[in-house]
């Protein structure tokens, strides 16, 4: 499902992509507080199957981290990064990099406020990929991207070809090419990319930070359980055949951090096509609607009202609907956010009589 000429796709990240099919459920309330504690003893810093970076987090010695197949090695923290995905630069944005980086390319949805001042200091290269002589002109010395689509020839090149021309590159480790050594999906792994980040620019503070901030976040979320004995239909778009969040992706990191049910969570992946057919035979309390620029809310909103059969459905008689932007729903810095929003819009709705 294409929707812009070399749109990131969905499946390119195997459980965390960006606009065609994306891989059974992670568990509910229960499970999402354990995670979290498990979690506590995070670093945010590369993970075991990294070299050790320099001690410190300012260096000066080379920092290296490793994923999906490739050793990212940097004798100094670069000043001309460019990110090439909205998921990369939320990333740089929220360890306030902004004066670092060179220019920013593809956004799926607004930025959000908080980081809204920040990026409007960045240059935007392009509305979607760069061409490559206009991201060369950035003079870039490191590029990061949320999708394996951006280190092609069509986009920026190879990465060996970057390498070979100087250019230092690091990719999403939920998005590596071919799904070699794609991490599963998790809080996890977006701390552990958040880490790497931080450490190759030598600010793993901030990383840390942010890590323990967010499992403040989810800690209260699975003590609240908002969602607790609701049944959530996650519509990400398609109106012909419904794109739904599945087992294993962000839609349903969220709602396990919620206690919600996902209706659609023995489905394998993270996104997957499931049948209007199946939607009425669950019959939803929510919808969660995903917000994005190529498919707004509004637009999937008018859709299910305005079916004869859809407007039936329990969920779109009460208007239970919640809103999220797409940016919150596929694993990243703004994850967390996403269930926050959820918890929030899910405690908000009416009760049924």
């Amino acid at each position: 499902m294409t929707r812009a000429p070399l749109r990131p796709f969905r499946s390119e990240r195997s459980i965390r992509p960006a606009r065609a099919p994306r891989s059974t459920r992670a568990g509910l309330a229960a499970a999402a507080l354990l995670l979290v504690g498990a979690l506590g003893a995070c670093t945010g810093a590369p993970a075991a199957d990294q070299p050790a970076a320099a001690a410190g987090s300012s260096h000066p010695a080379p920092v290296s981290v490793s994923r999906c197949g490739v050793t990212t090695t940097v004798a100094a923290p670069p000043s001309r990064l460019v990110t090439l995905n909205q998921g990369a630069t939320e990333v740089a944005l929220a360890l306030d990099l902004q004066t670092r980086m060179a220019g920013t390319a593809y956004l799926d949805d607004a930025v959000p406020a908080k980081w809204k001042a920040a990026y409007d200091t960045v240059p935007v290269l392009s509305e979607k990929y760069p061409t490559k002589e206009k991201l060369l002109a950035a003079r870039p010395d490191f590029l990061y991207a949320s999708y394996s689509s951006a280190f092609t020839d069509k986009v920026a090149g190879t990465r060996d070809e970057l390498g070979s021309q100087g250019i230092t590159t690091y990719l999403s480790p939920l998005a590596c090419a071919d799904n070699k050594q794609v991490a599963p999906v998790s809080f996890q792994a977006v701390w552990d990319e958040l880490g790497d980040v931080a450490e190759v620019f030598g600010v793993a503070p901030r990383a840390a930070a942010i890590r323990d901030a967010q499992q403040q976040q989810l800690a209260e979320l699975a003590a609240k359980s908002a969602g607790k004995g609701l049944n959530v239909f996650w519509y990400d778009s398609g109106t012909k055949t419904p794109y739904v969040g599945a087992g294993h992706g962000g839609p349903q990191l969220v709602l396990d951090a919620v206690g919600a049910h996902n209706v659609f969570g023995t489905l394998p992946g993270d996104w997957q096509n499931a049948s209007w057919e199946q939607v009425v035979a669950a019959d939803p309390d929510v919808i969660v609607l995903a917000d994005a620029g190529w498919d707004t809310a509004q637009s999937k909103i008018d859709y299910l009202e305005h079916d004869p059969v859809l407007s039936k459905l329990s969920a779109v008689r009460h208007r239970a609907f919640v809103v999220v932007p797409f940016s919150e729903s596929t694993p990243g810095v703004l994850l967390a956010d996403g269930a926050v929003r959820v918890s929030a819009g899910l405690s908000s709705l009416a009760p049924r009589s």
